[in-house]
């Protein structure tokens, strides 16, 4: 197979590689052949994911709402707006219960999805006239149900989260988006999802440049102690610049000098770290750095990173490569087992 082979077209609202499912995901055998986990390894989330598949608000509602942390309950909302169909029994919840703010959070959530799932992975010029109706209605009645669950809950993190993904579909301009990624900082300065979605603002694709969001990750990484999953953001930008290049010019981007050092350092200032503390969602950080690491040919370093996963393969960012996940996973995992 090819390491270079990438999918083609945009990216989902998640950023790399966002992916539809309809129910909770596989659950990856340890140690054995790897195989694509939506639910990233973490048994409550499947647990979630399962109770939103089936529809039970009753359950699944009272869950959600004794989740104390704030970035982790963001984390389990963006997981569970995956699982397709959510949208016709939460509309009916949402009548039915007007004052039940996360579940008219959760709504508003699922329809940024929904919206994305419409409009689908296509390059906008490919993406027909109702496709683009049906993602302009889905996102205004995300926008509708998203404020109101901000103005009514003005501490959650989630709110600002989301709108930042529908500010960027729907082309709300940089003052929006700036202003939703700052109310989310203000309420979880060092959140990392909601920095991802601050990257793919300033992506050359949706309007910004290389050099902006390069300068943005290293500032971001650089800003927050050693240890801290932001470097993270650092990979992911030049997994960006990647993508964006011809072929034959992608490889060389990766594997040149400076990038390569720039990745030893991001590694080496989070995930690898002594003080880094695996958070809820970090599965998918090492995930990426496992795979840009491989492309780069730091193979070492992606093979330590690896070594902590148990060949639980997350969707981000292995269907950037084309193809199956779980062998894309496995072929770059093979390669950096040293000889």
């Amino acid at each position: 197979m090819s390491f270079f082979r990438r999918r083609s077209g945009e990216d989902a609202p998640s950023g790399p590689a966002g992916r539809r499912s309809r129910g909770p995901g596989r659950k990856a055998p340890r140690g054995l052949t790897p195989v694509l986990d939506l639910s990233h390894g973490d048994e409550e989330l499947r647990r979630l994911r399962a109770l939103a598949d089936a529809g039970d608000w009753t359950a699944l509602g009272p869950a959600l709402a004794a989740v104390p942390d704030q970035a982790e309950l963001t984390w389990l909302l963006h997981r569970i707006t995956s699982v397709e169909g959510t949208e016709r029994w939460l509309a009916t919840t949402v009548a039915e219960r007007p004052e039940d703010t996360l579940a008219l959070l959760l709504s508003g959530a699922r329809h940024i999805a929904w919206a994305w799932e419409a409009r689908t992975g296509q390059r906008a010029q490919h993406v027909t006239e109702e496709q683009w109706s049906l993602f302009h209605e889905r996102l205004d009645l995300a926008e509708e149900q998203l404020l109101e669950a901000a103005e009514r809950e003005p501490s959650w993190l989630a709110p600002w989260f989301f709108l930042q993904i529908g500010a960027r579909g729907a082309s709300l301009g940089r003052t929006v988006a700036t202003a939703r990624f700052e109310a989310a900082l203000r309420r979880a300065p060092d959140h990392l999802a909601s920095h991802q979605q601050r990257l793919q603002q300033l992506c050359a694709k949706w309007g910004g440049s290389h050099e902006e969001m390069h300068a943005f990750a290293r500032k971001a990484m650089l800003g927050a102690p050693e240890g801290s999953p932001l470097g993270e953001i650092v990979a992911l930008a030049h997994l960006e610049h990647w993508l964006d290049l011809p072929d034959g010019e992608d490889h060389a981007y990766l594997t040149g000098p400076a990038v390569r050092a720039g990745l030893r350092e991001a590694a080496l200032r989070s995930v690898l770290h002594p003080a880094y503390r695996r958070r809820r969602d970090w599965r998918a950080a090492h995930n990426a750095f496992a795979m840009v690491l491989s492309l780069a040919d730091e193979r070492e370093l992606a093979h330590a990173v690896f070594a902590t996963l148990d060949d639980v393969v997350t969707d981000r960012p292995w269907s950037y490569l084309g193809g199956d996940e779980a062998e894309n996973y496995r072929a770059h995992r093979d390669r950096c087992v040293p000889r």
